[in-house]
């Protein structure tokens, strides 16, 4: 990296949802680091919620709290506020109208949850827990889990406006013990294909996600290299994210970041002011 090169993290979580750090705290940890930019994105399923998101009445104290500390520290960091948004179709979307009165700088649109008619499976959770939703939801076939996973993820990029696609191969996380699906397999090879094609269509930007490599779950970041390649070849623009929990790990495999963007042929990556979009080289 040059010495010109903007630090910036727009994947931060706190205590408002299920981070260990307050915003406060996550941004004295940013000056420490010489971040230039730092977006906190709290967990949504506004207007509802799960134990791991911001309780639907909290989300206006989750702002006010975001805008003092950007006044506060101005001189120091640029703060951006905004959402990780979840879809669950008929339930939430992350679309910017759902979150209007709330006026965020960005939205980041993720997938966690596959619902069926039998229950529902959250596809980063515990190794057990993905291995229980796969005999339950999809009598014990993995490949349909995965399946239903990305179409989940076209869906979202066909029908909700958003600015961040949050680590679009999640999928991935547990495979390692599980072994549920082969990534060098012609069905899987297609479902990221297509999934490149809607991401390219919809122009958003997608996050290279550090934070599997944090928690230890993966030796990798999101997304593959195979499905960042296809992202260079479509010219789909990249930003970095630690997908942060703590606030000493806003900064976390940064390196691996840049190293796997570099790998896949990028020269670029973007990333938001209060200004808009803006690139610069790695």
């Amino acid at each position: 990296m040059n010495s010109r090169f903007k630090k910036t993290n727009y994947h931060t979580h706190t205590n408002f949802c299920d981070g260990n750090d307050t915003i406060e705290e996550n941004v004295l940890a940013a000056i420490k680091c010489e971040f230039d930019i730092l977006g906190f994105s709290g967990h949504s399923m506004f207007p509802f919620a799960e134990d791991w998101h911001i309780a639907p009445r909290e989300h206006q104290n989750y702002v006010d709290e975001v805008l003092r500390v950007k006044e506060k520290y101005k001189d120091s960091l640029q703060i951006l506020l905004g959402f990780e948004a979840d879809y669950v179709p008929a339930l939430s979307s992350p679309t910017f109208k759902n979150f209007e009165q709330f006026s965020p700088d960005y939205l980041i649109g993720s997938v966690h949850y596959v619902v069926t008619e039998k229950g529902f499976v959250t596809v980063d959770e515990s190794a057990q827990g993905i291995q229980a939703g796969i005999d339950k939801l999809f009598n014990g076939d993995g490949k349909k889990l995965v399946q239903e996973y990305f179409y989940l993820q076209r869906q979202m990029l066909k029908t909700c406006d958003f600015t961040i696609l949050a680590h679009p191969d999640l999928v991935r996380k547990r495979n390692g013990v599980l072994h549920f699906f082969d990534e060098s397999e012609s069905w899987y090879k297609s479902e990221i294909a297509s999934l490149a094609d809607e991401i390219k269509n919809a122009q958003v930007i997608v996050e290279i996600n550090t934070g599997a490599i944090t928690r230890g779950a993966m030796d990798d970041v999101y997304p593959s290299a195979e499905l960042l390649s296809l992202l260079r070849q479509k010219n789909v623009p990249i930003t970095i994210s630690s997908d942060s929990h703590n606030k000493e790990t806003l900064d976390a495999h940064f390196d691996r970041a840049i190293e796997a963007a570099k790998k896949a042929g990028f020269q670029e990556i973007v990333y938001l002011t209060k200004d808009g979009v803006q690139s610069q080289r790695i």
